[in-house]
């Protein structure tokens, strides 16, 4: 059976992304790295990888895309990420399994990998994340933004896997967060305190973390360790890029 794939593309500024500028393109997902569009190499990736299909990319200007030759499917974005997931779900369904556009180092075993630890935790939504150490090692000198818990520090992967439909109520949370985001008291209410003053003074694990979430939403979630630490690696500002072309560059 295959599972079907949202690659996130929208870029709310367009043509006046920054990264989009300092490529000179359209629109950050069509940036050149190493001489290709960003979006092309992960699409790529994606029909590289066993068992995977259809795609769908979320972007709001779909015409931009139109010079790739590749097999995907335009869909709307909404208002953040969080929306143009939930749009895509009741387009699609579940399972789904999503990345971004802007995840160029992106491999099929890392995909592969990650399905199946997924699958074999019988979660109902999974994130993909890279313990602090396996960066270190991976990608010497990197200065990633790290999530601190106290069993453990993660970057995220940018890949989830939207296992079960009872992952739309934790993107159902996403949003509510996202849309108060500049309000911490409303963030607290929703999460609760205790919750959040766990997370401040370093005493908040993933497994209180996870349970707080299944609590909320009545889903069951993983967060999955990735093997990979260039899984962690994509595209945000010029630095990344350099580093990006960096890494393909020693591994040609």
């Amino acid at each position: 059976m295959s599972l079907p794939v949202l690659v996130l593309a929208g870029s709310r500024d367009g043509a006046q992304d920054p990264l989009a500028r300092h490529g000179n393109v359209a629109h950050k997902a069509l940036l050149p790295v190493a001489g290709r569009p960003m979006i092309d190499r992960v699409l790529k990736t994606l029909s590289a990888t066993p068992s995977l299909g259809p795609v769908y990319v979320s972007i709001e200007t779909p015409e931009a895309l139109d010079a790739l030759d590749r097999a995907f499917t335009c869909v709307p974005t909404a208002k953040g990420p969080s929306g143009s997931v939930a749009l895509a779900l009741d387009r699609i369904g579940a399972p789904l399994l999503i990345t971004t556009a802007d995840h160029p180092l992106l491999q099929p075993v890392w995909i592969t990998e990650f399905l199946r630890d997924a699958e074999s935790s019988g979660c109902d939504l999974a994130v993909g994340v890279a313990l602090r150490p396996v960066i270190e090692r991976d990608v010497k000198g990197t200065k990633r933004t790290y999530i601190p818990l106290s069993d453990m520090s993660f970057s995220g992967c940018n890949l989830f896997l939207l296992r079960t439909d009872r992952a739309r109520a934790v993107i159902v949370l996403w949003q509510k967060l996202e849309r108060d985001r500049k309000h911490p008291l409303r963030m607290a209410r929703t999460l609760g305190f205790g919750i959040l003053l766990r997370a401040l003074f370093r005493r908040l694990d993933s497994a209180t973390l996870t349970s707080r979430i299944h609590a909320l939403t009545g889903a069951r979630v993983s967060l999955v360790p990735m093997a990979h630490g260039r899984a962690a690696v994509d595209v945000d500002k010029p630095e990344d890029l350099a580093l990006v072309e960096k890494l393909l560059a020693e591994a040609s």
